[in-house]
């Protein structure tokens, strides 16, 4: 009996020990998203002061420079390290990118933030990082990533992304560097690309899911170097992680490899997933070689299998993609029927180059702003 009584004590004392661990950790959480809001907050007002105070006179602009040396040095003194000239230009450079940001203006039409036409200030209530209204919800190490691209709807699509997907600054600093914006966009219509940069990435149907390329470069392996099916399969199941993230939302991993056998002959699906925003099986195989239509058949088998013997009646038809180093639309447009869930889908093993990606989403939204306004003409 005193036994079991010590036993009794035990599980509750762990109980005990794992709720107030709970509690602690949430509170540290809730702590220091505090904190990140709060200097966010404070270096855009920062930011805001040193604009309007270089905007009095053009004389006041041509020595800015000073004036930041001069205040770093007396904030420095007053308040200890960390407002260095360089952190001052940070601040500067954050209000004037986000002073007029969507950001900004989504909280400004609720009327969240007093504004008038010669100034815009932030009252000290939106500091509180409970406020689901405010407009800044990541880190100020995030925000000095995002306020360096150039682009607002760009902007605007990491911030809106790394807020839901609560990626840290490495992850974003990565999808930055593999243009994550510009592959998205590229594989959509122009209304999609507005899309992007409003609500971020949506998952409502197959095409969704595409980049163009998906980047590898997290896997290590040498595009001039030559490596197998297998090296490349096991390369990505290294770094799975990374794979889901490039991937997407809502990927789940099921397994490498997965064997179903019919008429006594066994086939292997190289790696499936699940998506739970779809609902759906995603099949994919891996092609290091030139793609056949033998690889498209074997596809389209793979997924009417699972479209047949695996998956239930509320889940969605199955999608199967074939990771290939080049892809060929023509050779898939022509192999297999129109309605196919079936994709090609290219992989690229190094970053690709930001400069030429931007310039052809430029080229393809003047191609589609030209064919508008000749098809309204038109009419």
């Amino acid at each position: 009996m005193a036994r079991d009584q010590d036993i009794q004590s035990v599980v509750n004392e762990d109980t005990l020990f794992q709720r107030v661990s709970e509690l602690i950790e949430a509170s540290r959480k809730y702590v220091n998203k505090a904190i990140d809001t709060a200097i966010v907050y404070t270096y855009f007002g920062v930011g805001q002061y040193i604009v309007e105070y270089q905007q009095q006179g053009k004389s006041r602009a041509e020595y800015g420079k000073g004036v930041l040396k001069r205040l770093s040095e007396r904030l420095s003194d007053t308040f200890g390290k960390g407002r260095s000239v360089d952190t001052l230009e940070k601040a500067r450079k954050f209000f004037i990118v986000y002073s007029n940001s969507a950001t900004l203006q989504r909280v400004l039409e609720h009327g969240g933030i007093s504004a008038t036409p010669q100034r815009k200030s932030v009252p000290s209530s939106y500091v509180n990082a409970s406020d689901n209204n405010r407009p800044f919800t990541l880190s100020w190490n995030h925000y000095q990533i995002l306020m360096r691209i150039e682009n607002a709807q760009a902007r605007n699509f990491y911030e809106i992304e790394a807020h839901k997907q609560n990626w840290s600054v490495r992850q974003l600093q990565r999808q930055v560097a593999s243009c994550l914006y510009e592959r998205l966009a590229l594989s959509r219509d122009k209304d999609e690309v507005m899309r992007l940069a409003n609500e971020g990435q949506t998952i409502e149907k197959p095409s969704d899911l595409l980049k163009n390329p998906l980047s590898l470069e997290f896997l290590g392996l040498k595009p001039d170097a030559s490596y197998s099916e297998s090296k490349l399969e096991s390369a990505i199941i290294d770094k799975l992680q990374m794979f889901l993230l490039e991937l997407g939302k809502g990927f789940l991993f099921e397994g490498r490899q997965k064997r179903f056998t019919f008429e006594e002959d066994n086939f292997y699906v190289d790696l499936v997933f699940y998506n739970r925003l779809l609902q759906c099986y995603v099949l994919i195989d891996l092609k290091t070689d030139k793609l056949t239509h033998q690889d498209l058949g074997q596809m389209q088998m793979y997924v009417n299998y699972f479209d047949r013997y695996v998956r239930t009646d509320f889940e969605k038809p199955t999608i199967g993609i074939l990771l290939c180093e080049t892809k060929n639309d023509a050779l898939v447009e022509l192999t297999l029927p129109q309605d196919a869930n079936i994709y090609a889908q290219q992989y690229a093993l190094c970053l690709p180059d930001k400069v030429l990606l931007q310039q052809k989403l430029a080229e393809w939204v003047a191609e589609y702003k030209e064919f508008e306004e000749n098809h309204i003409e038109s009419l």
